[in-house]
């Protein structure tokens, strides 16, 4: 067994991407520390799915921090944590939550230097970064300076060091390949993942992915590019 190579802060939020990913840094031979936000979504199933791959995973430890709080700050502008909205097949603006993964890195970033780890991951891809700002490369970058400047003088003294924030994006990953990657490493448990933004339809007492959100229909064309058979259940063909 190889040597670990450090620890890394996996922001998991349930879904396919994100468990994927930390899924690569597990097997790149990582101490992985699992993290997930209850932010006040509609889609809470994705939160039990993170628990479920903490477990196969072997998370060191993992942390559901609790910020739903930032639903009453969000009010009406997104559909992920107001339910009166609409949630549409396409992009749109009304899917952008606010800076949520720039809340996110912090809070992992934070932990990280407390437990000294070397990395912190998100989920965003190249098929994030033309309508989620803070998907992009250049966004995670300068977040990990911000974060490092915070703390340059214990950084200085050699009591913590520098972090790094990773994603697939800036790895030059679409969603299909990461898919592929994390399918080669979890196999049919992939199919554990919550991507639908909603908290599913119930159809004789199992909740199903609706099939017909903006996010469903990413999961699913994922798994035909990746040449992928898609066993998740969905409401909606």
């Amino acid at each position: 067994m190889p040597a670990q190579v450090g620890s890394a802060v996996c922001i998991v939020s349930g879904g396919l991407d994100s468990v994927c990913y930390a899924a690569t840094f597990a097997r790149r031979h990582y101490d992985i520390c699992m993290i997930t936000f209850a932010y006040g979504q509609r889609a809470r199933r994705e939160i039990d799915a993170a628990r479920y791959f903490a477990r196969i995973l072997k998370s060191k430890e993992h942390k559901i921090i609790d910020i739903s709080f930032m639903k009453g700050l969000y009010g009406n502008s997104n559909a992920l944590t107001d339910s009166k909205q609409k949630i549409s097949k396409e992009f749109a603006q009304n899917l952008v939550v606010p800076i949520r993964n720039a809340i996110f890195l912090v809070i992992a970033g934070a932990w990280a230097m407390s437990i000294n780890a070397r990395v912190v991951t998100y989920g965003a891809h190249l098929g994030d970064v033309q309508h989620y700002s803070d998907c992009r490369p250049e966004f995670a970058r300068s977040m990990a300076e911000a974060l490092n400047i915070a703390d340059v003088d214990t950084i200085s003294s050699g009591h913590r060091q520098q972090i790094e924030i990773l994603s697939p994006a800036m790895e030059g990953l679409e969603k299909s390949q990461l898919l592929k990657e994390g399918y080669a490493i979890l196999g049919d448990r992939l199919f554990r993942t919550w991507s639908c933004y909603s908290n599913g339809v119930n159809r004789a007492n199992k909740y199903l992915h609706c099939g017909v959100c903006e996010s469903c229909i990413s999961r699913k064309k994922a798994f035909t590019a990746a040449h992928i058979h898609d066993r998740t259940r969905y409401a909606t063909a």
